[in-house]
């Protein structure tokens, strides 16, 4: 867009992978081979990306025996037990000796927080008293996350933990010389909460190689019981209630109810699915899906629905928008960022059913509206690149380990116009995208 600073030049300098060659790098994050989320994904190819421009990595996190991701790089385990009530979560206790002794021995040039966890709150004091510089990127809206843990555990009074959630934010962002936000509103609730923090923006890519309209096959739906004609209404993400799962049993059943023919089909598990099985029995659950089953689920379904508050930003969203398809999304941080409401698909208001009922009903019954939303969205998911988000990462780095000083910048949130302004140091600029 024009006017807009391409985010592959750095205060009208092209950015320079050398910034990061043979710089030592520690990430701490508390998701990275244990759990297949976007959080693990995301931070497993930004380390690949690192590595192939020359930094050295060494990430600090939980693990279990039989990791179900494939790491890239090396992964020195922190001590860690199954979060409360969520197995398949890991709680960080701290670092541990024997990581003490590899992050000592590995002498980091820069810390790079992912996670607001122990580990990550022991990581800082470290850097701190050694005066290693520390960046932070936010990936888990975790007071969202809270309203689900407090009301599974039923727990009622949430103001209390909210309090000291941002209480413990604004001492754990603060100190960061960045911190990495993938949207103008997670940087504007952060505002919101007194986490001033000097704010970047990184929205994450998509691979279109892989998630592309072409993957759909006749073969894939026939394998499951889908027409060609029928319209098939798509879910994909990790099985846990969190996730919106309540509204996406509701819309599917409130279809049913109007007597409007559709399928629906579920990609992902976790501890919600027997349960969630038991709501939509005529469901298609396909199960954890990656690579090219993964991309054929997409190109073979018509509509995404996704109905989760709790993103930052939505990949799932992004990767079905690159396979054609309009999406039905809340009107929360991540996914409004990637949603054009009436254009590439439609947003409704957390948690409202008839809303979400009422959106799907429409793309599902108007096959003219879902094709020409799929092409929009098709088009505008193109605009995010994987190459592109990485690449600012370098920048960003390269601003901390080679500094230097910047003349203008431009400041922008959500909602508002940008507004020239002399500054001293780099401000959260937009996405090329946008």
């Amino acid at each position: 867009m024009a006017g807009v600073p391409s985010p592959y030049t750095a205060n009208g300098k092209a950015t320079r992978p050398e910034d990061v060659a043979g710089k030592r790098i520690a990430l701490f994050t508390g998701a990275y081979n244990h759990i297949a989320d976007g959080v693990s994904l995301t931070l497993n190819r930004l380390v690949a990306y690192l590595e192939k421009h020359g930094a050295e990595v060494l990430v600090f996190a939980p693990t279990v025996s039989d990791p179900p991701v494939q790491h890239v790089g090396t992964l020195v385990p922190v001590p860690s037990i199954q979060f409360p009530g969520r197995p398949d979560y890991r709680l960080a206790l701290g670092l541990g000796s024997k990581a003490r002794q590899r992050l000592d021995a590995f002498d980091p040039h820069l810390f790079h927080l992912a996670t607001p966890d122990y580990a990550g709150a022991r990581a800082l004091r470290l850097a701190r008293k050694r005066r290693i510089p520390v960046v932070a990127s936010f990936h888990t809206h975790f007071v969202s996350y809270l309203k689900y843990f407090v009301s599974y555990h039923k727990y009622y009074r949430v103001e209390p933990l909210e309090n000291l959630l941002w209480r413990f934010g604004r001492w754990f962002y603060l100190p960061c010389e960045h911190v990495y936000v993938p949207t103008f509103e997670i940087a504007d609730a952060l505002r919101a909460h007194g986490i001033t923090s000097d704010f970047r923006l990184w929205p994450r890519g998509v691979d279109t190689n892989l998630f592309n309209p072409s993957k759909h096959t006749t073969d894939w739906r026939q394998a499951y019981g889908i027409a060609d004609d029928e319209v098939v209404i798509a879910f994909v993400s990790r099985l846990v209630w969190e996730k919106g799962l309540h509204v996406y049993a509701e819309v599917i059943k409130g279809l049913k109810a109007r007597g409007i023919p559709h399928r629906s089909v579920i990609v992902g598990d976790g501890p919600a699915r027997t349960r969630l099985a038991e709501r939509l029995p005529d469901t298609i659950f396909t199960g954890h899906l990656r690579g090219e089953a993964l991309a054929q689920a997409y190109a073979c379904s018509d509509v995404f629905l996704f109905p989760s508050d709790t993103e930052t930003f939505g990949n799932v969203t992004l990767e079905a928008m690159a396979s054609g398809l309009p999406a039905v999304c809340a009107d929360a941080a991540g996914s409004n960022a990637l949603v054009l409401d009436g254009m590439t698909g439609f947003l409704a208001s957390p948690g409202d059913t008839a809303g979400f009922l009422d959106a799907t009903q429409r793309l599902v019954t108007d096959a003219p509206l879902r094709r020409e939303m799929g092409l929009q969205a098709l088009e505008r998911a193109q605009s995010y690149d994987w190459d592109e988000a990485m690449t600012r990462i370098v920048r960003y780095y390269g601003e901390i380990l080679r500094p230097h000083p910047v003349a203008v910048g431009r400041v922008v949130t959500n909602g508002q116009a940008p507004a020239d302004l002399h500054v001293t140091k780099p401000v959260l600029m937009p996405p090329s995208s946008v």
